[in-house]
């Protein structure tokens, strides 16, 4: 009931942090999910479940090697995977760099490379690095740094 109401009633457009997560919605009627976690390998037959079901599964890319993963899994009846560019702006979890110079090349290369099969929809940073501000202004800086961080890699 609560991510309905946050969503306005349209159950679109939520992030999940587990498959579980994804699932539960999506059997709930929500068809827009990100699922904000790198690629993962062995839940990859999970996530095409997902793809195939909704009308809009996403999730993270942060290396070559999964941008490859889903070139060589494509999706069924002209569907495509929704990928966003997993920006790494200090939470030191995943991501690249967005200073990185191979970021910017991986995200070309989503973009330029089969986009009939995997679709670039945007770049994710998630601010895990807030967790151990002791105030309201320490949070407000690492937000001020990601988003320029973010707006300078854009």
């Amino acid at each position: 009931e609560g991510a309905a109401l946050a969503t306005g009633g349209s159950r679109r457009g939520i992030v999940v942090s587990t498959l579980a997560e994804g699932r539960f919605f999506a059997a709930g009627g929500f068809d827009d999910i990100l699922f904000a976690f790198p690629v993962p390998e062995r839940r990859l037959p999970e996530c095409a479940a997902l793809a195939r079901r909704l009308q809009a599964f996403q999730l993270l890319v942060d290396s070559p090697r999964g941008l490859e993963l889903l070139r060589q899994n494509p999706l069924p009846g002209g569907k495509r995977w929704l990928v966003w560019l997993k920006l790494d702006c200090g939470n030191g979890r995943a991501g690249m760099r967005p200073t990185d110079p191979e970021a910017l090349a991986l995200a070309r290369s989503i973009a330029r490379g089969a986009p009939e099969l995997v679709t670039l929809v945007g770049v994710y940073a998630h601010c895990g690095n807030t967790y151990g501000c002791r105030d309201v202004p320490a949070v407000q800086a690492v937000a001020r740094d990601t988003t320029n961080a973010v707006l300078a890699f854009v």
